[in-house]
This record gives C-alpha cells, sequence and structure tokens, in this order.
C-alpha cells in the first residue's frame, strides 16, 4: 500500500469512524442504545462504494469486538454464579429451543422447501443475539439487574448449542447425513465442556497472569489471554466469544475490575465496528418478495422469545417490569442467523432475503423495546387480558 492509498484508508475510516461517534452522542441524548444506528449506518454504507470499509482489518476488528463484549460481561459473574444459572434456567432453555425454532421451521415446509431448508429457518429463528443484547444491556446501565442472569443464561445456552447446530447443519447440506453431523455435535460438546471446566479450575492461576501493578502489563496480558482462548475455542469447534466469555468468568476481584476498565473503550469502538460491518452485510434487494411471510415470521417469532425471556425472569425473580426487559432483550436476532443464512444459501430461493430483512427488524426492534419496558408490559397484560395496576414495581 503506497502513502496515497494509506491516506484514502485513513480519510475513510475516520469519517465512518466520526458519523458513528455523532450518532452514539444522537442516541446517548435520546437515552437509547445505539446499535439501531450502527446497524442502519452500515446499511446506507453498503449501498456506496468504501474501500476502507471492505478490508480484513475492518472484519477483524469487528470480530474483536464481539470477542471483547463478551468477556467483558463475562468478568461480572462468578464460575459457580454461571454454573447455577445454566443449572436453574436449564429447562427454560429447552423451552427456547422448542418454542423458537419451531416457527422458522414451519415456515419453511410451508413455503414448499426442503427438511434441510426448513431446518436452517428453524435455526434462523431460534437463537438470539448475545452481541445485540449484552451491548444493549451495557449501553442502559442494565448488567446488574435481577433479570440478567436470566438473559445471560439463555444466550450462553443458545450459543454453545450453535456449537453443534452448525456443523450438523453444515454436514446435512452437503449430504453427509445425520451421523457425521452427530460427531460434530459431540466435539463441540465436549469442547465447551472442556473449556468452562478449564475456566472454573484454573481462574485463580490466570488471575496472577494478568495481575500487576503497571496497566500496560494488564492490559496486554488480558487482551493476549482472551485471544488465546478464543482461538483455541474456534480450533475446537466451539464459539470463539463463547471462549473469551469463560475466561472473563475465570477472573475475578481486583484485576476484573481493572481489566473491564482498561478494556472497555476497545470494546466500544471494535463493537461500533461490528454492527457497522454486520449492517454492510445485509443484502435488502430481494426483500419486497418475502414481505409477507418476513412479516408473519417476524410476529410470531417476537412473540414466542419474548415469552422465553418473560419466564426465565419470573424464575430468576425479577417483577413485572424486569420481566418485560428480560422479554424485549431476546428479540434481536443478529450475527449467528445470517451465518446460518449464508451457510443455507442456494438451499432455498429467497432464504437469504428473508433472513436479512426478519435480521434487521428485530436488530432494530429489540434494542429499542428495552429502553421502553412498559411498552412490552402493557402489550403482555392485553394479550393476557389482566389489567393495568395504577402502580408497576
Amino acid at each position: 500500500m503506497n502513502h496515497a492509498e494509506a491516506a484514502d484508508v485513513y480519510l475513510q475510516l475516520g469519517a465512518v469512524v466520526f458519523g458513528l461517534g455523532l450518532g452514539a452522542r444522537a442516541a446517548s441524548r435520546a437515552g437509547l442504545s445505539p446499535i439501531p444506528l450502527y446497524l442502519l449506518a452500515g446499511l446506507v454504507l453498503g449501498s456506496l462504494d468504501i474501500p476502507a470499509l471492505h478490508g480484513e482489518f475492518v472484519q477483524l476488528a469487528a470480530d474483536l469486538g464481539v470477542i471483547l463484549l463478551l468477556f467483558i460481561i463475562g468478568l461480572e459473574y462468578t464460575a459457580e454464579e454461571l454454573t447455577g444459572h445454566l443449572r436453574r434456567f436449564r429447562r427454560i432453555a429447552a423451552l427456547d429451543a422448542a418454542l423458537n425454532f419451531a416457527p422458522g421451521f414451519a415456515l419453511g415446509l410451508l413455503l414448499g422447501w426442503d427438511v434441510v431448508a426448513a431446518i436452517v429457518l428453524g435455526g434462523v429463528t431460534w437463537v438470539s443475539s448475545s452481541s445485540i443484547a449484552l451491548k444493549a444491556l451495557s449501553d442502559l446501565g442494565r448488567l446488574r439487574e435481577r433479570e440478567t442472569p436470566a438473559i445471560v443464561s439463555i444466550l450462553v445456552v443458545e450459543d454453545l448449542a450453535m456449537a453443534g447446530f452448525l456443523p450438523l447443519v453444515a454436514s446435512l447440506l452437503v449430504g453427509g447425513g445425520v451421523l457425521a453431523g452427530l460427531g460434530s455435535l459431540l466435539i463441540a460438546a465436549v469442547a465447551a465442556t472442556a473449556t468452562l471446566v478449564g475456566a472454573i479450575r484454573f481462574g485463580e492461576s490466570l488471575g496472577r497472569i494478568v495481575s500487576h501493578h503497571s496497566e500496560e502489563v494488564v492490559l496486554l496480558s488480558a487482551l493476549g489471554l482472551v485471544l488465546i482462548v478464543a482461538g483455541t475455542a474456534e480450533r475446537l469447534q466451539a464459539p470463539a466469544a463463547v471462549g473469551a466469555f469463560l475466561v472473563g468468568i475465570a477472573l475475578s476481584g481486583e484485576v476484573a475490575h481493572r481489566t473491564r476498565d482498561l478494556l472497555t473503550p476497545i470494546r466500544d469502538v471494535n463493537a461500533a465496528l461490528f454492527f457497522l460491518f454486520f449492517g454492510l452485510q445485509l443484502d435488502t434487494s430481494e426483500l419486497p418478495g418475502v414481505a409477507l411471510p418476513l412479516l408473519a415470521l417476524v410476529v410470531v417469532s417476537a412473540v414466542t422469545k419474548a415469552v422465553v425471556g418473560w419466564r426465565a425472569a419470573r424464575l430468576g425473580g425479577a417483577g413485572p417490569r424486569g420481566r418485560a426487559r428480560a422479554a424485549a432483550a431476546l428479540i434481536a436476532r443478529g450475527e449467528m442467523s445470517i451465518v446460518l443464512a449464508s451457510l443455507g444459501a442456494g438451499a432455498a430461493t429467497g432464504l437469504e432475503a428473508l433472513a436479512a430483512g426478519y435480521v434487521l427488524v428485530l436488530a432494530i426492534a429489540g434494542p429499542v423495546l428495552m429502553r421502553y419496558p412498559d411498552v412490552v408490559d402493557t402489550l403482555a397484560r392485553r394479550l393476557t387480558r389482566r389489567p393495568v395496576p395504577a402502580r408497576v414495581i
């Protein structure tokens, strides 16, 4: 890259990042998460020819944003809390899989697709977006609310399930059969379990490795450790972000607080690039042809996912507003749904367009509804024909 090309890249990236800063400023004044603005910015910029946004640097920075997001969320919990929450919410997680896989699978069959394509669409509607939900929780200052452990538990279970579901779907798409897919599922399950056990058993050792009086040493040690574990998890067919999340779980005490303070600004920059890059990948040119099934799928699966969030938060002891917040938090679909749709490209006509529009609508609706939980609470009460009390706690 010569000096002129480098100058163009700096100017283009600088203008885009500065624009994201303006969008985040506007969202902050409105009391909203900036995620919807980042997504819309990506959608708009995707129609423009901006070479700097199509290089490997932006994609790597975007991936790092998700990894750091999950890592910093993990710092909020201990290993004992995580395992306790996973046990507590295991039945809700099973309900989540049943309720939210069904709408996509059923619609795929109604559209005349084959079973494999319908399974892909079922996966698209099943999995919530961890990155969107957790970033919005952070933006709105709700990481320590009573309903948050329920939300995190459902998201972690879904991400772990995707570690097996993705290779299973890939095997079915290439005609490898169910047995080959189940083999990949077993490998992913063993890898995820090994990562969790390692995080629990060696947490103190990791803390000693990271801890130091110099902030520079802490920053470099923590970032390097997170990337090593994320890369190892990816090699073992477990999600890299889940590996990073478990490293965060393993660290505790003073070193966790220092690491969070040091890495949060880096996370925010890279997370903004992730949502921008996410919007860049969405192709909405074929949306008019799938508008009606898209609308039906959005409405039905938003309700089924909200039911899961509501019940999980109730089990966690949250009040009505906390349940409404949890219901809204799980509505957003995102990166994993797009990965599934891309994996199934060509399996059925309109699959990618339907998934792109579906993700776009719910990725924007989720964070907005999280800002206004009273709307969700009112809708839920009307649907169940329960009167709204004079005072909601």
